[in-house]
C-alpha cells in the first residue's frame, strides 16, 4: 500500500492525564445548549418595573403592553403575563422568562391580591415534578421563577402591610431580592435611611430573603471585595431609564433634570449595576437554590401528603376569579402504586414456591420411628 497510516499527535505533556479540561468539555456542551433562566417582577403600578427590565437586558419584552386607565386599575384583579425573549452575547444563548404582575395593589381592597402569584409558582413547580417523572425526560423546559424581584416604594417609611403579607408568602418559594424603586427620588442620607428601616422590618417578620454566598477562601481579593459591595447593597436602590443622553461629549444611558443628570450606569448614583451584576454573576446559584432548597422543600410536602396534587384550570373574567381544581394522583404515585403491586406478586409467588419446596422435602425422607431406630427392611 502507498498511503501511510497518519500518527496521532497528542498536544499534551507527558504524564498528562487530561482531567484538567473537563471544565472546557462542560463549557462548551451549555454554549452549545443554552441557559434558561425565569424572572419575576412584583411591585405597585407606576414603580418602573417594565423600565428597570428593559434596562437591565437592554431588550424590548413589554411592545404590545396596552396600560389600563384609572377606572380600570380600581376594580381589576392580579394578572401573571410571561414574555419570553432569546438573548444571545458573544456566542452564549439566553432564554429569558420574565414574568410580570400587573394589578397588583392597585385594587381599592388588596386583600390576598398575591393569591393568584402564589399559584402560579406553584403550578409551575407541580409542572416540573410531573415532567421529570414522566417516561421521557430529555427535553423538560424550566419554568420555575428562579428569582422575584420585589419593589419597594420610595415614599413610604419601610414596608407596607401587602409588602410584608406577599414576602411572608413566598419566601420559602422563591429567592426574593428586594429593590427599592425610584432611588432618585431620596436624597442620600433618606435612602439609607430607608434601607436600614426595611433591613429592620425583614428581620423582625422573619422575612428570609436572597443572600448571596459566602466566598471561599481561594478566591481573589477583587472578587471577594465585589461580593462584599453587593452585599452591603441590599436591598438595591435603583434608577431605571431607556434615554440615550449626551454628557460632555460622552454618550450615557439616565434622566435628564432641571438640576443636572442622573447616570444609572454610575455605582455612586444608584445601585442598576450592582443589581445586574448580582444577578448575572450569580444566576447559576438562583438556579442552584431553586432546585435544592425551593423545589425539593415543595416536592417533599407532595411525598409527605401522599403525592396528591391540584390541577388547577383558571378562567377568568373582570369581577372575579374563578378555579376549577380536580383531584388526582400524581405519575408518579401510579408508578409506585404499580410497583408496589408488582413487588407483593412476586413476594406471594416466592412464597408459595418456597411452600411446596418444603412439602416435597418433606415427602422424600422416610418416617423416623417414635424411637429413633431405622426402619425395618422387607424381606
Amino acid at each position: 500500500m502507498g498511503t501511510e497510516a497518519r500518527q496521532f499527535a497528542n498536544p499534551e505533556l507527558p504524564g498528562y492525564l487530561g482531567f484538567a479540561n473537563l471544565p472546557n468539555q462542560v463549557h462548551r456542551k451549555s454554549v452549545k445548549k443554552g441557559f434558561e433562566f425565569t424572572l419575576m417582577v412584583v411591585g405597585e403600578s407606576g414603580l418602573g418595573k417594565s423600565t428597570l427590565i428593559k434596562s437591565l437586558f437592554q431588550t424590548e419584552i413589554y411592545a404590545d403592553r396596552i396600560l389600563p386607565t384609572a377606572e380600570e386599575k380600581v376594580t381589576r384583579t392580579v394578572k401573571i403575563e410571561a414574555k419570553t425573549v432569546d438573548i444571545e452575547e458573544r456566542g452564549v444563548k439566553l432564554r429569558l422568562t420574565v414574568v410580570d404582575t400587573p394589578g397588583f395593589g392597585d385594587a381599592i381592597n388588596s386583600e390576598n391580591c398575591y393569591g393568584p402569584i402564589v399559584e402560579y409558582i406553584d403550578e409551575q413547580f407541580e409542572k416540573y415534578l410531573q415532567d421529570e417523572s414522566a417516561l421521557n425526560r430529555r427535553h423538560i423546559i424550566d419554568s420555575r421563577v428562579h428569582c422575584c424581584f420585589y419593589f419597594i416604594s420610595p415614599i413610604g417609611h419601610g414596608l407596607k402591610p401587602i409588602d410584608v403579607a406577599f414576602m411572608k408568602a413566598v419566601h420559602h418559594k422563591v429567592n426574593i431580592v428586594p429593590v427599592i424603586a425610584k432611588s432618585d427620588t431620596l436624597v442620600k442620607s433618606e435612602l439609607m435611611n430607608l434601607k436600614k428601616q426595611v433591613l429592620e422590618e425583614l428581620e423582625k417578620h422573619q422575612i428570609q430573603i436572597y443572600t448571596l454566598p459566602d466566598c471561599d477562601d481561594d478566591e481573589d481579593a477583587e472578587y471577594k471585595e465585589q461580593c462584599s459591595q453587593l452585599k452591603e447593597a441590599v436591598p438595591f436602590a435603583v434608577i431605571g431609564s431607556e434615554s440615550i443622553l449626551e454628557v460632555r461629549s460622552r454618550k450615557i444611558r439616565g434622566r435628564q433634570y432641571p438640576w443636572g443628570v442622573v447616570e444609572i450606569e454610575n455605582p455612586d448614583q444608584c445601585d442598576f449595576v450592582k443589581l445586574r451584576m448580582m444577578l448575572i454573576t450569580h444566576m447559576q446559584d438562583l438556579q442552584e437554590v431553586t432546585q435544592e432548597i425551593h423545589y425539593e422543600n415543595f416536592r417533599s410536602e407532595k411525598m409527605a401528603s401522599g403525592g396528591v396534587t391540584r390541577k388547577i384550570n383558571r378562567s377568568r373574567n373582570t369581577t372575579s376569579d374563578v378555579y376549577e381544581r380536580d383531584e388526582m394522583l400524581t405519575e408518579k404515585e401510579r408508578q409506585l402504586c404499580e410497583k408496589e403491586a408488582e413487588l407483593k406478586k412476586m413476594q406471594d409467588m416466592i412464597s408459595k414456591m418456597q411452600a411446596e419446596m418444603q412439602k416435597q422435602a418433606n415427602a422424600a425422607q422416610p418416617a423416623e420411628h417414635v424411637n429413633g431406630a431405622p426402619p425395618s427392611e422387607e424381606s
